[in-house]
């Protein structure tokens, strides 16, 4: 597992920022901008740690990792989804000084309609789940709570699907041809396709459980104490 770390995040990096880079070449106003690369890279990291926690303390529980999978590792993570999230929300408040620096009406207007129209319900959940809710992590009895490491790890992975949401649905709501504005609202394909992508995670996830070992016995051995050539049990 270790090795398949060590190739996924390089695999992680490359894709958020090619996904990023189609995102900023565009003339698009909300998405020409370059501060798109590393937000998404943190982005990623952020989503990633939070739904990793919201797996890990459910199969922890029903398998009995207390052991293994320790209140440390728990910790340790949470720290690391405050400081993304405190990253993401940096980049949040870039991109509206870069709409004002930018001199562009197009650019501020976009990001005044995320913030204060008709889409502000949207922005203000994605803002308050990513960014103001982690911060309860500064906290070391939040950091080891079992039930609030749970529950933010549920409102930021809500609030990063809402960022989604608002970086494609309003840039594409408001472009530069009036006669193409309107307000979204989804179809019956988009629910179905929404609620799909659930089942189909779920699916995968419950069968790696099901066919490969949950923790890397080959990693666990060696840091057992029988793998320590100085652990000598006399049996005399």
């Amino acid at each position: 597992y270790l090795i398949l770390a060590g190739i996924a995040t390089p695999l992680v990096l490359s894709v958020h920022t090619v996904v990023s880079f189609d995102f900023a070449v565009s003339i698009l106003p909300g998405w020409h901008t370059t501060i798109f690369p590393p937000y998404f890279v943190a982005g990623a990291i952020f989503s990633g740690f939070a739904m990793v926690i919201t797996l890990m303390v459910v199969v922890r529980w029903i398998y009995g990792l207390q052991s293994f999978i320790t209140m440390r590792h728990l910790d340790n993570m949470a720290k690391i989804i405050m400081l993304t999230g405190m990253l993401v929300g940096y980049a949040y408040s870039c991109e509206f000084f870069i709409a004002w620096y930018s001199g562009s009406p197009y650019e501020s207007g976009i990001f005044l309609l995320r913030a204060s129209d008709q889409y502000a319900w949207a922005y203000w959940i994605m803002v308050t789940c990513n960014v103001i809710i982690p911060q309860v992590f500064w906290f070391r009895f939040a950091r080891r709570n079992l039930v609030i490491l749970f529950v933010v790890s549920i409102f930021v992975n809500i609030g990063m699907w809402f960022e989604r949401f608002v970086i494609t649905i309003t840039s594409l709501s408001q472009d530069y041809m009036p006669s193409s504005w309107d307000y979204f609202s989804p179809t019956i394909i988009d629910v179905g396709m929404f609620v799909g992508s659930f089942g189909l995670f779920f699916t995968l996830f419950l069968l790696f459980l099901r066919f490969v070992p949950v923790i890397a016995i080959a990693e666990v051995k060696g840091v057992m104490p029988e793998a320590d050539p100085h652990n000598y049990h006399d049996e005399h």
